[in-house]
């Protein structure tokens, strides 16, 4: 968690970019995020430095070549370190002309196969920042945010990614990072999963996921070939826009994994042969109503659901992408759970009759706002190939501890929050976040909660029941409504009631004829 001081500092540092003419917030990220990358090139170099100095060797690895550039300026300008301390002016000349074409060009022979991804997206990097000024003032703002340590650079950079307030345009929007903690929560890595995010936008499920090993598996890390593979193998993303695969790559980086696999595709594309069964977890939240190109989707999805809907092409995929025993959290819109075309049931019977589907958890209509105002739930799954579904865990969340409205205001202290709050909640606090009870219940979805009466916030549905409905996801179809006892009189005393009434109705008339003669 980072503190406000630090909060202010970011706080400026955007501020400075809109006075100065950036008003995008992507290409404000995009910015910091050449800039964070080079001050994190600098440190690299800085510790291959002391660690030469130390052992009276050569350096072993140099990020910053020796010698002048092809423009005869020494590479070492193009250090952090250096170029700060420049008047305006020549700082600006060095990082537009110097720095930059270093990322896009001999950074990649520097880093070795080892740093590719950072390289391969580096390659596409461009300098925009419009005046010298206003370098000068974002470089001075950036180089007081302490960055030293790795829980403070993720943050940070978390911080910075929560500013980006606008949607994609491909159906593309942020999820919030509380939801990525409860869905990493509810699949519960292990050191040994391949994960994959075949949408993967800013990387947040993968750096969740990272979050989650380092808190509940630290000893993966005094296994050289487990932290081998957390660093190397463990972590795929993919994505079709440029700049979110740079800002995913640094998001990692920042989050201290080496390389991970962040690579430019389109999933639902004809090429992506060679992916089949390869991972064993998937997180993804894809895009809803994306634009599609029919006749490049890959035909093997389309046998499976011919539709043009990317959220059915996607679960297809999520299928296809699981090894046997691999589990899947995923983010769907509402009409995936009851629509009623031909590849909807199918995909739906297929997910129930074909492979274990073990929960569905509907979250409240506000979860994405300001971005969108869809109803979404998640869906958990385990690929089986044989069937497996015995009862589906079903959980209506009401309340993620936020306003559901566009400012989607905290309704509770920071230390109540997300999934796994810091304290304890009271009954009328759960009231205005389920995240930690949905946690514990699902803990309890082969128990307790199988005798939880549909009446209830959770309950577990049979597979007989779900394919009778026709495979209907939908929680309201299951869900019994309470209804207020009412008390029913005997009818002989509503008749008697009635009588006595009448009486007193043909006495008051006579009363009436009385006085009008």
């Amino acid at each position: 968690m980072i503190t406000g001081p630090i909060k202010s500092q970011i706080d400026q540092i955007w501020n400075a970019f809109w006075a100065g003419g950036i008003a995008n917030p992507i290409e404000v990220i995009e910015q910091l995020t050449y800039l964070l990358f080079i001050r994190r090139l600098d440190d690299l170099h800085t510790l291959e430095e002391n660690k030469a100095n130390r052992l009276k060797q050569p350096m072993a690895r140099r990020i910053f070549p020796e010698g002048p550039d092809p423009k005869g300026r020494p590479y070492a300008d193009c250090r952090w370190s250096r170029f700060k301390h420049f008047a305006p002016a020549d700082m600006f000349t060095v990082v537009g002309e110097h720095v930059f074409p270093f990322l896009r060009g001999d950074l990649a022979r520097q880093l070795g196969n080892s740093d590719s991804t950072y390289a391969r997206h580096m390659a596409g990097a461009r300098f925009t920042i419009p005046t010298p000024a206003l370098l000068a003032k974002v470089l001075d703002l950036l180089d007081h945010v302490p960055m030293d340590d790795r829980d403070t650079k993720g943050d940070v950079y978390e911080y910075m990614l929560g500013k980006i307030a606008s949607a994609g345009q491909n159906g593309q929007f942020r999820t919030p990072r509380h939801i990525i903690q409860l869905m990493v929560e509810l699949t519960a890595p292990r050191p040994g999963d391949v994960i994959c995010d075949p949408a993967c936008g800013t990387a947040g499920f993968l750096v969740a996921a990272g979050e989650y090993l380092r808190a509940r598996h630290p000893d993966l890390f005094h296994d050289e070939p487990q932290r081998d593979h957390f660093h190397h193998r463990m972590f795929h993303g993919f994505d079709f826009d440029h700049t979110m695969l740079r800002i995913g790559s640094m998001n990692m980086l920042l989050h201290g994994v080496d390389s991970p696999d962040i690579s430019y595709r389109d999933a639902l594309a004809q090429d992506h042969a060679g992916e089949e069964e390869k991972y064993t977890l998937v997180l993804a939240n894809p895009p809803f109503a994306g634009s599609l190109d029919y006749e490049n989707t890959a035909k093997d999805l389309l046998q499976i659901v011919k539709t043009k809907k990317t959220e059915l092409l996607f679960l297809a995929l999520f299928l296809r992408l699981l090894k046997p025993g691999g589990r899947a959290a995923v983010i769907v819109p509402d009409g995936v759970l009851f629509g009623s075309s031909t590849a909807h049931k199918e995909l739906r019977r297929m997910l129930v009759e074909d492979h274990k589907l073990d929960a569905v958890v509907k979250l409240p209509g506000g979860v994405f706002r300001p971005y969108a105002g869809v109803s979404t739930a998640i869906l958990l799954f385990t690929k089986t190939n044989s069937g497996g579904t015995d009862r589906v865990w079903l959980y209506d969340v009401e309340a993620d501890g936020w306003s559901l409205d566009d400012k989607r205001t905290p309704l509770l202290p920071d230390d109540k929050l997300g999934p796994v709050p810091n304290t304890a909640l009271g009954a009328d606090e759960h009231a205005k976040n389920n995240l930690p009870d949905v946690l514990a219940r699902w803990a309890a979805r082969n128990d307790a909660e199988r005798e939880r009466p549909r009446t209830a916030q959770s309950f577990c549905v049979p597979k007989a029941d779900i394919a009778a409905q026709g495979y209907d996801l939908s929680l309201n179809r299951y869900k019994e409504v309470v209804h207020e006892a009412v008390e029913h009189r005997a009818p002989k005393d509503i008749l008697a009631e009635l009588a006595k009434l009448e009486e007193e109705i043909q006495r008051g008339m006579k009363e009436l004829e009385g006085m009008l003669k």
